[in-house]
């Protein structure tokens, strides 16, 4: 029979520190995507503040805290990062288990937004991209959900099976940005 060795979506690819930069994979939990049912929105926000303690997000921005967030991830979807989800969420929106599905890194450090600058093409100055703005957009070539957890540190998720791809790409951009650092 054979035997099966449970790896990490990175598999020994992160953690990275080029430079004032390091990128890290992330245990996010259990990842559950939330789609409310029609005319339910309103409902299910409140059911996920008192199970929770988060309402659901806006377009394009996330709620809670680290080990506890809801991030918005498309029309009518949010993806609950974190806890099991209560039961109670099952009467307004149909609940899936997507935590075998992603890969989750976190990019963070001084020149973090100009290694993502090099990567995606959504505006990530801090006047725009704020703490707790969130966008389902391009990084170099995959789709990817990024949203900014800190001052200079933000969550990327990409498909599982581009988790070494982005962990190349990161690589080389981390490389590219501090090659032109002052030393």
């Amino acid at each position: 029979m054979v035997e099966l060795i449970a790896k990490t979506p990175f598999d020994g690819a992160l953690p990275l520190e080029v430079g004032t930069v390091s990128a890290s994979e992330v245990d996010t939990g259990v990842l559950t995507s939330v789609a409310p049912y029609k005319g339910k929105n309103k409902a299910l926000s409140e059911a996920l503040k008192g199970a929770h303690g988060m309402a659901a997000p806006a377009p394009n921005r996330a709620t809670g805290k680290e080990g506890s967030r809801a991030i918005w991830f498309g029309r009518e979807m949010v993806l609950l990062c974190g806890p099991e989800p209560d039961a109670k969420l099952g009467k307004h929106a149909a609940l899936t288990d997507q935590s075998d599905a992603w890969a989750v890194a976190r990019l963070e450090g001084e020149n973090a937004a100009q290694v993502l600058a090099r990567l995606t093409p959504i505006d990530l100055r801090p006047g725009v991209f704020k703490r707790g703005h969130t966008a389902r957009t391009e990084l170099q070539h995959m789709m990817a959900s990024i949203t900014r957890i800190g001052e200079r540190s933000y969550q990327i998720m990409v498909f599982r099976a581009f988790a070494q791809t982005l962990a190349h790409d990161l690589k080389i951009a981390m490389q590219g940005v501090a090659a032109r650092q002052p030393r």
